[in-house]
């Protein structure tokens, strides 16, 4: 396992593009190895998390072509998948498993997908408990964790009121109703990303939405109406990783930092708003809609960050955000107060413990709760570089090479290479924009 060394830095400048995105990434894969005809994906996420999906899906009897962020998929219809015939592996992709369980419950074969020892302890039950409602016969160890087994058969639509809101959860429910006969109807507590239903209906599937319940019309049997159709289509930036380099950029007064490409979504793009509400000097240019998503770029300077509090609704938009939201917290002036947000304890690392201990490592003052934490802003003190252990969770790590820029002596990342989950050239992309 590699460390990293981050050495304080006086400003953040040039221009960045970032790689793909890989919440559309992972979509774009699925639904193109569901359709008819061959899909060129430009832009593909070089995240490893995205290459478990394409490899799942060519375990799955997908044809699949990589050259270099380019990725052809050829898919065989809705009804084209051939059984594998070893476990599928999910690796560290909590998105390949619950959404692939979506599309697995609806195949006339059985399948059984896992992932590492870190994706093996994260839930499923709010998963496989929607699913089993549409007919699918789903097996999991103690009932809620992977390795799943999955009985593909014929489902049935449903309405089903979600108890929590989960972009992923969603999903796995719309890419089952694909399979259901009638409309499957799917209510949120709060708005999540809608990035399947934006790719689903690219792709010519039939979608309603009212308020926060979408429905999504069943292609049905093998002799159902209707199917879906290959795509040539250009991934836009990731906004999640973007996050980073905004933060740091935020973090100096002299930085000047101009993102290109980047998804824009605006189930997405509250970040950028919470970014502003803090003080950010943020500006937005080129903004257009490539086949259904926003796509813009941002200009970044430095600036005297407030802080602030993330609760609600506000949650689910930010979840991916959160961690360097709370590393950042120490730079701002009121600190970075984070409520109701008890599924970060179930993510890549329980990322509430793993936040607080760290930023404890490095002398910030941070209070833990069961369902977030507070950290304390300026006044609290300098950071002080440390040994940072993110417990193999790449946004932890990311996060913390961040707030490092900005400590009093040097900070080692171990196990920096998990990085690579979400963003393989994130440190070599630090290094030159800090002139390091």
């Amino acid at each position: 396992m590699k460390a990293e060394t981050i050495h304080p830095v006086e400003n953040l400048s040039g221009q960045l593009e970032l790689p793909g995105d890989k919440s559309i990434s992972h979509r774009y894969a699925m639904i193109a190895a569901l359709s008819q005809g061959t899909s060129e994906l430009r832009n593909f996420a070089a995240a490893r998390d995205c290459h478990s999906t394409l490899g799942c899906m060519k375990a799955l009897g997908a044809r699949i072509k990589v050259e270099g962020t380019t990725v052809g998929i050829t898919g065989q219809g809705l009804h084209g998948l051939k059984s594998s015939w070893r476990a599928l592996d999910a690796e560290n992709s909590g998105t390949t498993i619950r959404l692939l369980s979506g599309i697995l419950s609806g195949q006339e074969f059985t399948t059984k997908i896992s992932g590492d020892a870190s994706l093996q302890k994260r839930p499923m039950k709010r998963v496989v408990t929607p699913l089993r409602q549409m007919g699918a016969n789903i097996r999991a160890k103690d009932d809620s964790f992977p390795p799943l087994e999955i009985h593909g058969t014929k489902l049935r639509a449903i309405h089903y009121q979600m108890p929590i809101a989960s972009a992923q959860v969603k999903s796995a429910v719309l890419l089952a109703g694909l399979y259901a006969e009638g409309t499957t109807e799917v209510t949120e507590p709060a708005k999540t990303r809608d990035h399947t239903e934006l790719a689903l209906e690219e792709f010519g599937a039939k979608l309603e939405k009212r308020g926060r319940t979408i429905a999504i019309h069943g292609l049905g049997g093998k002799n159902g109406k209707g199917a879906l159709q290959a795509r040539s289509l250009d991934v836009p930036g990731d906004l999640s990783s973007a996050v980073f380099f905004i933060a740091a950029a935020s973090m100096f007064p002299e930085s000047h930092l101009y993102i290109a490409n980047v998804g824009l979504n605006p189930t997405r793009s509250a970040v950028l708003d919470f970014f502003q509400q803090m003080g950010a000097a943020l500006s937005v240019v080129n903004l257009q809609s490539k086949q259904g998503e926003l796509v813009g770029d941002i200009g970044v300077k430095g600036a005297r960050l407030k802080g602030g509090l993330i609760a609600g609704d506000l949650v689910p938009l930010l979840i991916d955000e959160l961690p360097m939201l709370a590393a950042l917290g120490p730079y701002t002036e009121q600190g970075i107060e984070i409520c109701q947000a008890q599924e970060l304890r179930v993510k890549e690392s329980d990322r509430i413990a793993v936040l607080a201990d760290n930023l404890q490592r490095m002398g910030a003052k941070v209070e833990q709760r069961p369902d977030g934490l507070k950290v304390e802003g300026r006044s609290a003190g300098k950071l002080r570089g440390a040994e940072i252990d993110p417990r193999g969770d790449h946004r932890i790590a990311m996060a913390f090479a961040v707030a490092g820029l900005g400590a009093a002596g040097e900070t080692r990342i171990l196990d920096a290479d998990c990085a690579g989950v979400s963003f393989p050239t994130f440190y070599g992309e630090l290094r030159r924009l800090t002139g390091g």
